[in-house]
């Protein structure tokens, strides 16, 4: 009976590590996704619209993971 218990326990373990993996490659896709479309995004406005906005064009990369990832340290 012991043995039983511990492939069930093996078994819960695994899940959560494979539910814990997949999680983490989702919210990364996701992230990756939200910072390619805020690249293009600004990429797509004028050159007149960013002086507007207090940026130039060799920002716009460091702006977008800025703004998906978090300010960098």
């Amino acid at each position: 009976m012991a043995f039983a218990a511990d492939i069930k326990q093996f078994e819960a373990g695994l899940l959560a590590r494979v539910n814990s993996t997949f999680q983490s490659v989702s919210e990364s896709y996701r992230k990756r996704r939200d910072f390619n479309r805020t690249i293009r995004e600004l990429q797509a406005l004028g050159d007149r619209e960013l002086m507007d906005l207090g940026l130039s064009r060799a920002e716009i990369p460091s702006i977008a993971y800025d703004t998906v990832y978090g300010t960098r340290a």
